[in-house]
This record gives structure tokens, C-alpha cells and sequence, in this order.
């Protein structure tokens, strides 16, 4: 399906200023620092720019386009929120449920109050994890790769990671229960697995995989035909390559020897609604246009707007921001001036993030530096698509972010 663009000045766009988009990323396509980079800007749901630079390999011949195959990584995350919150719409959920509710090995969980990783000491959580939690990162569960704390090399030892997990969905959420929370819930902001088990609660609510509920529920009705967990034999040609920078000799290579197709092109063993979908920007755009949209499609309505208004207020207790509660962790997103919605970062005060935009606006980023927000209050979408690792290696997000607001005219 052809992308269709307007004349930037019918989305209240400067033509000119969007084309210092693309002549600003040609330096890191030249310099090898970035194998791609795929840009798609939208005011009023009308695409005003679409710009397509680099190859599907680093130095490669064959160019990026519209159905280019990108492993968006935590872009899985807000459809995850929204697949959640779609059967929190029908009554198959609350957010104030406790998680034991839908997976019990969650009912005895402890919390690392001190000690090694090999003699942790643990304590009893001071209240419960709830499945708002898991939509918020506060639910005490981390990463493994993060490496922070003691709770992250326990999670190593036991090999709490869904890429090389040999069980299910299911038996990941269990395995993963069986590790102590980095805090009692609710106490702090901690990036982490806690949307694989939001994943997991959206299986057992709805009786269906995360997989099928994805596919039937949200993928097909919004026309996302290339969006997968596991990419079929016959589009496995159109995936990008993924890259990764070594964060001390600066070297870009492979991130799997593999080669490109990798674990993506067989079915993985864990639906992961944390990290796991590959898509094209055309698909991602559908779906950030759903959310745009207020939750509605081509006549398709996947979600009420007040359900979305919803979702995209600071849930973050009293209103405090990431930098409040998270302080140091990871983020995908910038700490200052951000709040956390149900399944993103919510943009609280312009000025702290030292960027142009607008309060209220949600955006969210994956490991391979792809990105994308949104910005209702100017009725804008951009995403930005490539394959590098981190997704801090380079400041591609706020550099693109400068760019796209500069051409705003009305």
C-alpha cells in the first residue's frame, strides 16, 4: 500500500525546512554511522514529508522504501497498552487488579532489600503489584541487560531474557516471578518487563495468544499487513539488517552474525508485547493515526477517545515526572520534563526537555533507535525508522524533533 503525501503547505508545513531533514541525516548515512534512516512526518493525518536514505545493509545497494522491515523493538510496547486496554473497554480487566489475579506465581513475590546477587536478602512487597503497574514500569520487575542493580544479575543467572527463553510466554511470566523486585511496587520508575507481562495478562483475559489477539484484534483491522512477530519466508528479504555500535571503540558491525533475518524469521518461542514485532513505517503509521485519530481508523474503532485521553495523561504518582522516580534507569524517552502514560512518555513541561512541542505529547523508542510521538495539540505524527544499537549511540531523536518543528507554519 502506496504511502500518500500532500503538499506540506496543506498540512501547514514548510517544504523547504522539511527538506533539511533528510539533507541533515545524509552526514550519518555517509559517515557509516547510521546504516538508514526513514522519516515520515503527518499534520492532520496528511503526510507532509516521507524520506527514504541508505540501504537495507551498511554500504549496501539495495535502498530503503516503503516496505522496508524494521525490528521496532519497544514500539511493541504501546501496542501491547493498547491491546490491554482494549479489553479493559469490555470488562476483562482493571487496572487496580492485583497481577496475581491473571498470573499467581505473582501472589508471593519478595523484594531485594539488600545482600549480593548470590545471597540476596528479600522482604515482603508493602502492597501488591497491579496490573497499572506493569502499563507504568513501577511494578519493581527490571531488565537483565540493564545491569544496575543486584536484581538485574539475578535476572542473568536465572536467564530471564524472551529472546532465548525456551519455553512460552507463560512459562517466561513464571520464570520472571520467581526473581525478587528491585522495589516494593509503586515506589519508583524502573524500565523493565513488566509490558512482557502485561503481554501475559492480555493472553489470559482474552483467551487468545498475544500473537492471535494482535493480529485479529488490532493488525488486520487497521490494514498493518507487515507487522509481525515473526517475519513469513517471503517478506524475510525486505528485512533490514541491524546494527550495533560498540559503546568504547565507536566500531558499528552486525548485531547478529547471523545475518539479517536472524530470530525474526522464525516463530518465536515468546510473544514478547515488551520488544518483540518487526513493522514498516507505513504500518506504524496506521497505527499512530488510530491514536491520533482518537482511537478510531477508516471506520475502524479500536478504542474510545476518552479511553485514549486517558491513557495518555502523567499517571506517575503526584503527577511527578520520570526524572522524579527513575533518576538514572534507562529510558527510551528523555527523563526531564516527562511523565509516563499507559504505555508511553508524556511530554509535562516543554521546557525541561529543551526541545520545542507540546505538553500532552506521547512518544515512545526502541532498542534500534526507531521513535515515534505524537503531539495532539498540533495534530502531529512523526516516526523515524533505521536499525542501530543502543538507541542512545547518537542524538537522532531530539535532532529530528528540531528539524520537524521548525517547519511548522500554522
Amino acid at each position: 500500500m502506496t504511502i500518500e503525501r500532500v503538499d506540506p503547505a496543506e498540512a501547514g508545513m514548510n517544504a523547504e525546512k522539511l527538506k533539511r531533514i533528510p539533507a541533515y541525516f545524509d552526514g550519518y548515512i555517509e559517515q557509516k554511522r547510521l546504516p538508514c534512516t526513514a522519516v515520515l512526518v503527518a499534520r492532520g493525518g496528511q503526510v507532509a514529508h516521507l524520506s527514504f536514505q541508505g540501504a537495507t545493509e551498511m554500504g549496501g545497494s539495495t535502498p530503503i522504501g516503503e516496505d522496508t522491515i524494521y525490528r521496532i523493538y519497544s514500539m511493541t510496547k504501546p501496542v501491547t497498552s493498547v491491546a490491554a486496554m482494549m479489553l479493559f473497554e469490555e470488562g476483562l480487566l482493571r487496572l487496580d487488579h492485583e497481577v496475581h489475579r491473571y498470573i499467581p506465581e505473582f501472589h508471593d513475590v519478595m523484594v531485594y532489600a539488600g545482600g549480593t546477587a548470590e545471597k540476596p536478602e528479600l522482604r515482603k512487597p508493602d502492597r501488591a503489584m497491579t496490573v497499572r503497574d506493569l502499563f507504568l514500569h513501577t511494578s519493581g520487575i527490571t531488565y537483565a541487560f540493564l545491569q544496575q542493580t543486584p536484581v538485574d544479575a539475578i535476572y542473568r543467572a536465572k536467564g530471564i531474557d524472551y529472546s532465548k527463553h525456551a519455553g512460552d510466554l507463560k512459562s517466561f511470566c513464571e520464570l520472571l516471578a520467581t526473581a525478587p523486585l528491585v522495589f516494593s511496587p509503586g515506589d519508583r520508575w524502573n524500565y523493565s518487563n513488566s509490558t512482557d507481562v502485561l503481554g501475559r495478562v492480555v493472553e489470559v483475559a482474552s483467551g487468545m495468544s498475544l500473537d492471535a489477539f494482535f493480529r485479529k484484534r488490532i493488525f488486520e483491522p487497521l490494514g498493518m499487513n507487515d507487522t509481525f512477530f515473526s517475519v513469513p519466508e517471503d517478506k524475510v528479504g525486505r528485512l533490514m539488517a541491524c546494527y550495533a555500535r560498540n559503546p568504547v571503540s565507536g566500531v558499528t558491525g552486525l548485531a547478529d552474525p547471523a545475518g539479517k533475518a536472524s530470530a525474526y524469521a522464525k516463530k518465536p518461542n515468546v510473544f514478547s508485547g515488551g520488544g518483540g514485532l518487526a513493522s514498516t513505517i507505513g504500518d506504524y503509521f496506521a497505527f499512530c493515526k488510530m491514536l491520533g485519530n482518537g482511537g478510531e481508523l477508516n471506520g475502524v474503532r479500536l478504542l474510545s477517545p476518552k479511553t485514549l485521553e486517558f491513557m495518555t495523561l502523567n499517571h506517575l504518582p503526584g503527577g511527578k515526572t520520570l526524572k522524579d522516580m527513575g533518576d538514572k534507569t534507562f529510558s527510551e524517552s528523555r527523563m526531564d520534563g516527562s511523565g509516563f502514560g499507559l504505555g508511553w512518555a508524556v511530554t509535562t513541561d516543554v521546557v525541561s526537555t529543551m526541545q520545542p512541542g507540546s505538553v500532552g505529547t506521547y512518544s515512545w523508542g526502541g532498542m534500534a533507535s526507531t521513535f515515534f510521538w505524537i503531539d495532539p495539540a498540533e495534530d502531529l505524527i512523526a516516526i523515524q525508522m533505521t536499525q542501530l544499537m543502543p538507541s542512545g549511540a547518537y542524538p537522532i531523536r531530539p535532532q529530528l524533533q528540531q528539524l520537524v518543528y521548525a517547519a511548522i507554519e500554522d
